[in-house]
């Protein structure tokens, strides 16, 4: 692989890493939230207007930019039953043809995604709740996690063309 794609693939997945390390820690706002939702409606029988959407609106963006991440350490849902049986030349050529679809299927969301977004944020959306939390930076992050998944599936693509695999760095 040229010296530059390399750099440029390491690049990207060391971005979709730290973004990943970074989002996990939603949860650590998301399970409180949620424990303190599920005590004050079952035990002292006063829900909160603002716990649950909370909870939701946090963990879109965790799941959504956790997923580029998630696509280099190979750890989305796969046919593991058929890949098992499959060689090593018939398994890089499932991924040769599965990383472009998955690229494809991103630049279609993409595409329409982007709209929506921009849409949210002009006219600064809201979740017209009770609570009426901003929504526009949530939708946002659909956009925003779509373009780098799209760029991870092609960095997986050129690693497999090349037969390349991930630098230690970028595996832990």
């Amino acid at each position: 692989m040229p010296v530059w794609l390399s750099v440029a693939t390491s690049a990207i997945t060391a971005l979709n890493r730290r973004l990943f390390m970074l989002v996990v820690w939603l949860m650590a706002i998301v399970v409180p939230v949620m424990l303190f939702e599920v005590v004050a409606r079952y035990v002292f029988n006063a829900p909160t207007v603002w716990g649950m959407e909370l909870a939701v609106m946090l963990f879109g963006p965790y799941f959504l930019l956790g997923g580029p991440y998630l696509l280099h350490l190979k750890g989305h849902v796969a046919l593991d039953l058929v890949r098992q049986r499959l060689s090593p030349v018939w398994l890089r050529r499932l991924d040769l043809v599965n990383y472009p679809v998955i690229v494809l299927f991103c630049a279609i969301l993409l595409l329409h995604s982007v709209p929506a977004a921009w849409s949210a944020w002009s006219y600064r959306e809201t979740s017209f709740s009770a609570w009426n939390p901003p929504v526009w930076p949530i939708k946002a992050t659909v956009p925003l996690a779509l373009a780098l998944m799209l760029l991870q599936a092609l960095v997986e693509f050129v690693r497999t063309w090349f037969h390349e695999a991930p630098t230690a760095t970028e595996s832990a």
